[in-house]
């Protein structure tokens, strides 16, 4: 099923509810034979970033009569949900227990498989397409650019030509280099996954452990194209995925901190790039025959020395001057003499660029000095190495004067922290800084230098000693790399080559005429293994294709190397000419040499409109990527590169260990002239070319978007400028015209032979019919393959895939039967051995088993017999025949007792003892009930006891005798039922000291007429007070107060009765509150005549004024009714709530 959906997926970016209709056949190494009919439907994108997809399958019952047959269909309705990860690529979402699988189908992948949606061989991607092999107008450089473009805005900067990976720099941090990915791509085929650095890594270290050949990875591209950052990214690939042990992880480790050593001390913030690479590296990474990394070797190539001493407006000298100033401890500064001001130094203040938002020299020396104890560093050299470090530096502020032209040192300060960081004679070499030694007839005479000529050789010995001691580092780092098991001599390859890009600069010396000339080898290389060899390779089988026309740059290579005729050449003669040679001498010698070359062109040569724009010291070179102009001023010093003879002598006397390994005595001695650094590095690029050309290639091309480094920009010119002298195109034609894959009839024979059984387990005829046989066997279409004279060629990566699935799988059947021979005969020898120790140990363990239950069965009988005789007993008094017995019932009681003990004082249940123990347990109850009362009366704080009391008193006074009792139970009683705003702030002021202890709102009833008034009742501690809004209209004291009466029923009437002799008051009050059981109990509490509460049935006589009595007559009816009844008494009725 997950097959079959590639295809269909592919479809994501239609409209929600659009239906798509799978194709009815397939073709592929996991072919589905019920082939249903599918609808997808596509809804909308779930919060969790992922989507949701309803899968419609119409599929025959088995016993259908085949495909478009009469068979019954039945409907099944799955759901499909996907996750687009960063990279592009469209992976399941993982289920509950981490499985890859369909919602409603049987079909789960298993761990490790990932169930891709779509390749570059089979599908487009959600945008434009991750191999340019795919697109269909493969010849529009327009459509190139697009398809770059597209990517690029969607953070998909990875596309492959084929086999050449293109990346594009995005100038941010992309959430793809975690160890998530490495794994994703780790031992997968190259096309099966998205494109990405880490599956040109894979695909060469599984080229390298399959067919054990050494293999390289060329990363090539402009400067600020992140081609360091490619190398780093294989070299953590590496270091993540390959087998690991103790020894390998101290490897590994050193492998990857070799990085930022060199990237300090190795590079520099150019205008192109904040970590521009000033040197070219070239690192082996070797691998035992386990495919574990044990060992590795650097090769660097033309160190920048010249950054040391100047730098161009806006660029910086190497990272590790200002990560010692910025991180360096207080205490190590100090012993250096250095301070931490950069603007200190002048060797750091010519680019006027100290600081850079994109670096933090503090956190890169940290992981610098980490870094070179992983390696192996220990304290004396590494303080050996800073000691240089700060000399440098100290050379660069070392300042002369003088007179008559005699340069001398004003200042002795500089002199003496070099004689000590050094370790030199500090007189000697004030000496060697300002004077000059010449032989002639075999006597040495000391020539004074004039200020300029003594600045030219403070700058060539500070060149000298840090372009020296970069090459001990790299000696150093590859000493600790080195592959030291001498049990294994043989070892594989991968070569990793980070060499600096291709530069224009607004000025170009001498150093970019280098770069500029190695990128030119490095196209060369490039044109030739992969255009050139290629339709070569096929002319030489036979295979006919169409030829592809591209630009050999081998024209401008030779105007820079060629022998007596080449720049180079016509360099190093000046250099050697003797007489008055200078910049401007040489620039006349090559005008006069190669002046009629097209590709080269100075001021005198040059055209009106070329000529405004070139100085006359300039001379332009029309190289692959473009057009360069080169300044002659300081060539010839550069490449001859010299240092004085005196100041080499100091040197050799130094007592710095690293400076002793860099000067050599034997240079003293040499009377040869040394080779210039031109000619050193045409010797060393021509050697990197053999070690290349002996390596099986891979690419990966590096691209920049935009000048500026700005993360999103995507600039069409310099891309298309890119793409040119890259040539993309040139490369994509020839991928589109010829075959993806090729190899000799031996090796794809010996590899796949078992996948037929006419070839396995060998074949006995030619290999180029074996093959044919293969093929024919394997089913491969003629459109698919090209037989050639020595090698067979397939045209589809798929078509490889296919096979490869095949021999994966024909490998575990093989396997198979190996292993289950092995382990056959390992497990019946084991099992034999385990048998006879299984049979004692059993016997033994049986015996032991039947002791215990035998044993068990006599207890078990002698505790039955005692329990049964003590049953018949049980009416006697104590006895041996009955003690067991009686103690059981005991014991069971006071466990049940245990069991059911009562929760709460309410709770009255209590089991029924047996009657030996009936005293007991009713002692055991009262303690329990007063243990419980203990517990409760123990819990209950101050105002809830208040409470309590209040709830005793109202029990005392209404339980059984009102009606409305029961439901006031279970209301508490509040201190008010009037709040502060209802009562009049002239009543409180009328009450004056006395303090409120309860507010009710009541109704009163006049005597005369039994008219409703509203009213409020204050209760204080002395009286009860009525209160007409603001004013007081009665006031009872309790002293006075003969009583209270109040009806059984359930209505609120009550009478408070008072003196009738009183003239204060008027008679008796008839009151009514919807709180009648919460009222009287205060009133009797706070009167303190609880015993004074009259609860009447029937009817109420109170006193009215001048001595007059009244009734209230209660009745029981439906509802409350209050009302003055025809014989003048007031009348009430009232539902009764509880019978009594």
């Amino acid at each position: 099923m997950i097959q079959r959906l590639h295809p269909l997926l592919a479809s994501l970016r239609l409209p929600a509810r659009r239906q798509v209709t799978a194709p009815r056949s397939l073709s592929g190494a996991r072919r589905v034979l019920l082939q249903p009919e599918l609808r997808i439907f596509f809804p909308l994108r779930e919060p969790d970033g992922t989507k949701r997809v309803r899968i419609t399958s119409r599929r025959k019952r088995p016993g259908g009569r085949g495909v478009g047959g009469g068979g019954q269909k039945e409907g099944t309705m799955m759901e499909l949900r996907i996750q687009l990860i960063p990279t592009g690529e469209i992976i399941l979402s993982p289920g509950k227990n981490g499985e890859n699988y369909c919602h409603g189908c049987k079909v789960v992948a298993s761990d490790g498989v990932r169930a891709m949606m779509e390749s570059a061989l089979t599908a487009r991607d959600r945008v434009g397409v991750q191999d340019f092999v795919l697109l269909e107008n493969f010849t529009s450089e327009a459509a190139f650019i697009e398809n770059l473009r597209k990517r690029f805005k969607e953070n998909l900067i990875y596309t492959y030509i084929g086999s050449v990976l293109v990346s594009v720099n995005p100038y941010k941090d992309l959430e793809i280099y975690n160890k998530n990915h490495m794994q994703r791509y780790r031992g997968v085929n190259f096309y099966e996954v998205s494109p990405h650095i880490y599956a040109v890594g894979d695909n060469s270290y599984r080229s390298m452990r399959t067919e054990r050949k050494d293999q390289c990875i060329l990363i090539s591209g402009e400067s600020g194209a992140g081609k360091t950052e490619a190398s780093k990214k294989i070299l953590q690939y590496y270091a993540v995925t390959c087998p690991a042990s103790e020894q390998v992880q101290t490897v590994k480790d050193r492998l990857l901190q070799s990085n930022p050593v060199l990237e300090a001390f190795g590079n520099a913030k150019t205008l192109r790039n904040d970590n521009s690479s000033r040197f070219g590296k070239y690192m082996d990474i070797q691998f035992d025959f386990k495919g574990a990394p044990v060992g590795g070797h650097i090769i660097n190539y033309l160190l920048e020395k010249s950054r040391v001493v100047h730098q161009n407006h806006g660029e910086r000298n190497f990272h590790i001057f200002y990560q010692l100033i910025e991180g360096g401890e207080e205490d190590l500064l100090r012993g250096l003499g250095l301070e931490r001001n950069p603007q200190q130094y002048q060797y750091l203040v010519k680019g006027n660029c100290p600081k850079v938002s994109s670096i933090n020299d503090r956190t890169d020396w940290k992981t610098v000095r980490k870094a070179l104890t992983v390696i192996g560093f220990d304290e004396d050299e590494v303080e050996e190495l800073l000691n240089i470090i700060a000399s440098v530096l100290h050379l660069g502020n070392v300042q002369y004067g003088g007179e008559d032209g005699v340069a001398c040192i004003t200042s002795d300060t500089q002199i003496k922290y070099l004689a000590r960081l050094l370790g030199v004679n500090g007189t000697v070499l004030t000496e060697a800084l300002t004077h000059k030694k010449i032989i002639a007839k075999g006597e040495e005479l000391m020539s004074p230098l004039n200020l300029e000529q003594a600045s030219s050789a403070r700058d060539a010995l500070s060149k000298a000693v840090y372009g020296r001691t970069f090459t001990w580092l790299v000696n150093k780092i590859n000493a600790s790399l080195t592959y030291t098991d001498d049990s294994c001599k043989h070892y594989s390859v991968i070569g990793l080559l980070d060499i600096y890009g291709f530069e224009v600069f607004q000025h170009n010396s001498f150093e970019q005429f280098c770069i500029n000339y190695c990128n030119e080898k490095l196209q060369q290389l490039f044109i030739e293994l992969t255009l050139k060899s290629e339709q070569e390779e096929y002319e030489a089988e036979g295979i006919t294709w169409e030829p592809v026309q591209y630009f050999n740059n081998k024209i401008i290579c030779d105007l820079v190397e060629e022998k007596f005729k080449g720049i180079i050449s016509i360099l190093d003669e000046e250099c050697l000419r003797p007489g008055d040679a200078s910049d401007l001498t040489f620039l006349e010698k090559l005008e006069d040499t190669v002046g009629g070359h097209p590709h080269f062109v100075t001021h005198k040569l040059a055209d009106t409109k070329t000529r405004k724009v070139m100085s006359r010291e300039e001379f332009r070179l029309l190289h692959y990527a473009g057009e360069v102009n080169y300044n002659v001023n300081g060539f010839l010093d550069k490449n001859n590169d010299l240092l004085f003879r005196n100041l080499k002598e100091v040197m050799c006397m130094s007592e710095n260990k690293i400076l002793n390994q860099c000067f050599n005595r034997e240079e003293l001695s040499d009377k040869k002239r040394p080779e210039t650094a031109a000619t050193q590095f045409k010797a060393s690029l021509a050697k990197l070319m053999e070690i290349l050309m002996s390596k099986e290639p891979s690419y990966v091309r590096c691209m920049k978007p935009n000048d500026s480094k700005q993360a999103g920009r995507f600039d069409e010119v310099l891309i298309r400028h890119q793409v040119k002298y890259l040539g993309l195109m040139e490369n994509l034609r020839v991928r589109r015209a010829g075959f993806a894959y090729r190899r000799r009839y031996e090796l794809f024979l010996q590899r796949y032979k078992s996948l037929c059984p006419d070839t396995w387990p060998s074949w006995q005829g030619k290999a180029s019919d074996g093959v044919a046989t293969l093929v024919k066997h394997l089913g491969y279409k003629p459109e698919e393959y090209k037989l050639g004279r020595s090698k067979i060629f397939i045209r589809f990566p798929k078509t490889l895939f296919a096979t490869e699935e095949g021999l994966e799988t024909r490998k575990h059947g093989l396997a198979t039967k190996l292993q289950a021979g092995w382990r056959g005969y390992r497990q019946k020898s084991k099992y034999q051995k385990l048998r006879s120790s299984a049979v004692a140990v059993q016997a033994w363990w049986r015996g032991i088993l039947a002791r215990r239950r035998a044993r068990r069965r006599r207890q078990a009988a002698d505790t039955i017999r005692r329990f049964v005789k003590g049953f018949i007993h049980r009416h006697r008094e104590r006895c041996p025949e009955n003690e067991y017995f009686l103690d059981y019932v005991r014991y069971s009681f006071l466990m049940n007792l245990r069991r059911n003990l009562p929760k709460n004082v309410l709770d009255k249940s209590w089991p029924t003892p047996p009657a030996a123990l009936s005293e007991a347990s009713e002692l055991l109850r009262k303690l329990c009930m007063q243990n419980m009362v203990w517990s409760y009366c123990k819990k209950i704080n101050s105002e809830w006891k208040h409470q309590m009391e209040q709830k005793m008193v109202a029990s005392e006074l209404f339980k059984d005798k009102k009606d409305n009792y029961p439901q006031s139970v279970s209301k508490l009683f509040v201190n008010t039922r009037l709040n502060g705003e209802d009562i009049n702030p002239k009543v409180v002021q009328a009450l004056g000291s006395e303090k409120m202890k309860y507010a009710v709102p009541v109704t009163k009833y006049d005597r005369k007429g039994y008219k409703a008034r509203p009213r409020q009742l204050l209760l204080t501690a002395n009286s009860a007070v009525i209160v007409e809004e603001a004013k007081l209209k009665q006031r009872i004291e309790y002293a006075t107060l003969r009583g209270v009466s109040v009806s059984s029923l359930s209505d609120g009437l009550f009478v408070l009765h008072v003196p009738g002799g009183d003239n204060k008051q008027k008679g008796d009050v008839v009151l009514q509150s919807d709180h009648v059981i919460e009222t009287l109990t205060k009133i009797a509490i706070c009167s303190d005549k609880i015993n004074n509460i009259n609860i009447n049935q029937g009817s109420i006589t109170f006193t009215s004024g001048q001595g007059k009595e009244g009734t209230i007559d209660f009745t029981p009816g439906s509802e409350l009714l209050v009302a003055k009844a025809k014989n003048g008494h007031l009348s009430v009725t009232a539902p009764r709530l509880n019978s009594r």
